[in-house]
């Protein structure tokens, strides 16, 4: 998960929890200051209407509370804190939503006072604790929004910093601030431009020694044949064409961290015919072609059929009864062989110069520019063994 996801997470959950409790504090406000406030205007109540028929002193209480008149027939939607029936009349305290002000009713006979209180200082108190609460909440989405544009560079330098790993050595970040971010940016980059120029070295180094050795090779190919002893010619033949396959496999595995993918799309049948287009077999019937079902495949045609030309070269290098089975289903294509199961884990086999047995021709390279080519795909390749079989399976889903 990444830090963002993580930050809005925890937003989330410290929302959440102020507003719960900025609503839990407001509901325990407002009923202790209802029940206060009730309280008190229920003795002015009362004393008004134990006085009401001196109308002298009803309007003396009425001045003296600084209460105001209000029409009886305001018939707004109130909220009825406390109501009293007397023999011959009432008392109801009521209180207006959204409003600092309650309404005091009280009737005796044909007498009626409908009076508006005073605004309460305990309830502006509890207004300004609700402001601060929201209050609160505002910074805390402040605090989040600025955390979020503190970390938007880090979106930059991962992609950045992934472009690099797959072969962009030319990728660098563009961001000039003078926080951490910023260092991190020039340090990246020192160490890109570091790394792009020890990766040119060895590819021109490479090259070079590439270039150099099919020189002395081909020539030597070219003085085998004035050698009359066959068996001295034959044993030579085959050092030259081994450091020659050597050189080319090196080469390839090299190109491999360097070179950019040509992506496009293609079926499974095409990619097994251009792999076996580049594969030398001795008979037709050797491999055995199962096409179940034949999907799409987005990826750089000839990297790939170099990995299934390699699988299928050690297929038929290792294989203990022929014919070998190449096989194409639900997004995966199996290239299976008989014989014995592998002695070492399947990774051990995809480092370079690592092969089952000494005595097997090749340098144990195929299944490392297998990997390679695979990995820099974001394809899988996995390995089982079962009834006999050797099943190697690349998964393009």
């Amino acid at each position: 998960m990444s830090i963002i996801k993580k930050i809005s997470i925890l937003f989330l959950i410290s929302f959440t929890l102020m507003s719960i409790i900025g609503f839990w504090i407001d509901t325990i406000n407002s009923k202790r200051i209802d029940d206060l406030i009730k309280d008190k205007y229920l003795k002015i109540s009362n004393e008004i209407f134990q006085n009401i028929d001196n109308k002298d002193r009803v309007e003396s209480l009425i001045n003296k509370y600084d209460l105001k008149r209000v029409d009886a027939q305001d018939k707004k939607n109130r909220e009825l804190l406390y109501y009293e029936k007397h023999t011959f009349g009432f008392i109801s305290i009521k209180k207006a939503s959204f409003e600092d002000e309650f309404i005091i009713e009280i009737n005796f006979l044909d007498e009626n006072y409908t009076l508006k209180t005073p605004d309460e200082e305990n309830i502006n108190d509890k207004l300004k604790l609700n402001a601060l609460i929201f209050l609160d909440i505002i910074v805390l989405f402040l605090i989040f929004l600025y955390l979020l544009k503190l970390l938007s560079p880090l979106k930059k330098i991962t992609k950045k910093i992934e472009n690099f790993s797959s072969g962009n050595f030319n990728s660098r970040i563009d961001i000039v601030s003078n926080d951490e971010m910023g260092t991190l940016s020039k340090a990246f980059n020192t160490m890109a431009a570091s790394l792009e120029g020890l990766i040119k070295s060895r590819e021109e180094l490479l090259r070079d020694i590439g270039h150099e050795l099919r020189t002395p090779i081909a020539k030597g190919k070219f003085l085998i044949q004035k050698i009359e002893d066959s068996e001295q010619k034959e044993l030579l033949e085959k050092i030259f064409s081994d450091l020659e396959v050597l050189t080319s496999e090196l080469i390839e595995l090299e190109k491999l961290n360097s070179t950019e993918l040509n992506i496009s799309t293609f079926s499974a049948e095409t990619l097994i015919t251009e792999a076996l287009s580049k594969l030398y077999i001795e008979k037709e019937s050797n491999i055995t072609l199962l096409i179940e079902e034949d999907f799409k495949i987005d990826a750089d045609l000839h990297y790939l059929s170099i990995a299934i030309k390699n699988l299928l070269d050690n297929a038929l290098k290792y294989a203990t009864e022929l014919p070998i089975t190449i096989r194409a289903s639900k997004q995966k294509l199996y290239v299976i062989n008989r014989g014995k199961k592998l002695s070492k884990e399947f990774e051990y086999y995809l480092e370079p110069f690592t092969q089952e047995l000494s005595q097997r021709d090749g340098f144990g390279l195929g299944l490392s520019i297998v990997s390679k080519i695979i990995n820099k795909h974001n394809f899988s390749l996995s390995y089982f063994h079962k009834n006999e079989e050797n099943i190697f399976c690349l998964d393009f889903s």
